[in-house]
């Protein structure tokens, strides 16, 4: 039998069980990242609102972020179209 993988609280020892482990901890890895991006992106276009600055140039930046993690299945769609319509009335309230 395979060696577990270090630092995984698997204790299954098949192989593929392994390579499952490994793979999970990569992904939820990728995921945060994604997830970080969107709130980071979110949260310096909602402090450019308050402010006062120039926020259209942010939006585009928010909008691709967000529209990223839905590509990679972070975000769910619907979620995504509720976070940049909520972003979009934000910035039209603030012209």
């Amino acid at each position: 039998m395979a060696d577990a993988a270090k630092n995984t609280k698997s204790r299954n020892r098949k192989k593929s069980a392994i390579k499952a482990t490994r793979v999970a901890a990569r992904r939820r890895v990728q995921n945060l990242r994604r997830s970080k991006a969107v709130k980071d992106s979110v949260k310096q276009f909602l402090k450019t609102i308050v402010a006062k600055g120039d926020a259209t140039v942010l939006l585009p930046k928010a909008y691709q972020a967000i529209d990223k993690a839905v590509k990679t299945g972070v975000l769910n769609k619907n979620t995504a179209a509720r976070a940049k319509s909520a972003l979009a009335k934000k910035l039209a309230a603030k012209s």
